[in-house]
């Protein structure tokens, strides 16, 4: 016969600063740790929901992204008229010519970052339905005019109107701002690709943009641009190259996850010196529990499953602490690109039972020896103190 669970839920009112003290530490602990793997899923998430599946990334061969890839403009050309490449309602190839460079740019909290400045061609925006404008208007081919993303606006105080200084150079002014879906499109600036290359001295691309037909006619394109050696290109679903890019999110999985081991040490430590002080508090109880006929796997039992309750209670109130960050916006470094990364927390329902799974693990971990003690105590040794 089991011992009755309300016999543990008195027990934890009784104590109510020990279980106080219990509960605020697994909730601390989950609350950390369920706002790091939401840093790290928003950072995961703004790069898997980047790209259209019938998109082809076209880069320098031996380049890992786009900011170190180079494409001579006579191979444009080439690009534009292979066979299965889409085209528009006049005919004329869904191809965007695209150059990557960073400029340094202040903050609205005055500090500096890098920020990647991306030069398209007069068909980008059409490639990318996930990019749409929000306020003003598209930049004008030739002119120094930029678009930023509503991310970036936020974090850097660009206006509509606003002349940015790039290295020092003349004024470009912010005409537009768009929304990248949150994408990774949502960390970076637009401006006409030609202008970009007249500012920054760049004779080549970075990289080529364009459409497929279908998706046999995108396989045959990666192959044929691939295997083509006068090109030394490589061609790379749009998809499959941003989704490789979530490497940038292993730096702040390894510091979190090592700053929520720390803290849940602690924590069950916390569990620990709670379920101890219950022992100790309750040593003619367990001797009563005993002459009552519980045997002693019961009263462990018992308390394991205290210690486990009120650390799902921690559990519990941690993810409750960690819900208002679902959806605000933040920015890192991308390793990647060593630029100013925008993205958004994002707590997902899974997220939220491995919190509670993990405040149970350190409960089961806290109150396993205290529960053992409890056990061992002989029925007259019980008693007698």
């Amino acid at each position: 016969m089991a011992i009755p669970l309300k016999y543990n839920l008195r027990s934890a009112l009784v104590r109510r600063t020990g279980t106080l003290m219990a509960v605020l530490s697994v909730s601390a602990t989950v609350a950390v740790f369920v706002s790091v793997m939401a840093l790290a899923r928003g950072l995961e998430a703004a790069f898997t929901a980047t790209g259209h599946p019938l998109n082809l990334v076209v880069i320098r061969q031996g380049a890992q992204v786009e900011t170190n890839s180079s494409v001579e403009r006579e191979k444009l050309q080439t690009l534009k008229y292979l066979q299965g490449t889409a085209k528009d309602e006049l005919g004329a190839p869904l191809v965007s010519a695209e150059t990557q460079v960073l400029v340094f740019l202040p903050r609205s909290g005055g500090e500096r970052a890098h920020v990647l400045m991306r030069g398209v061609s007069s068909a980008g925006l059409r490639l990318r339905p996930q990019v749409h404008m929000v306020e003003g208007r598209l930049f004008k081919p030739g002119l120094r005019e930029v678009i930023s993303s509503r991310a970036l606006a936020r974090r850097f105080a660009f206006e509509l109107g606003q002349p940015l200084r790039l290295d020092g150079g003349r004024p470009w002014y912010v005409v537009g701002i768009f929304d990248g879906s949150r994408s990774a499109y949502d960390s970076e600036i637009w401006a006409d690709v030609n202008a970009v290359a007249d500012e920054f001295k760049r004779p080549h691309f970075s990289s080529v943009l364009l459409r497929a037909a279908d998706s046999i006619a995108a396989q045959s394109l990666i192959q044929r641009i691939t295997d083509d050696r006068r090109l030394h290109l490589q061609a790379r679903s749009e998809t499959e190259y941003f989704r490789d890019q979530t490497r940038a999110s292993m730096p702040v999985k390894i510091l979190g996850s090592f700053i929520a081991v720390i803290m849940s040490i602690g924590a069950c430590f916390a569990a620990m010196n709670a379920m101890y002080a219950s022992v100790a508090y309750r040593v003619r109880e367990i001797g009563t529990l005993r002459v009552l006929g519980f045997r002693r796997f019961e009263v462990l039992l018992s308390f394991l499953v205290e210690s486990v309750l009120l650390a799902i209670v921690g559990g519990i109130v941690g993810c409750a602490l960690a819900l208002p960050i679902h959806g605000i916006s933040t920015g890192t470094l991308n390793f990647n690109t060593f630029t100013e990364l925008a993205f958004f927390f994002r707590i997902t329902p899974g997220m939220l039972a491995a919190g509670i799974g993990f405040a149970a693990l350190m409960g089961a971990l806290g109150g396993l020896l205290p529960a053992l003690l409890a056990a061992r105590r002989t029925i007259i040794h019980s008693l007698r103190a």
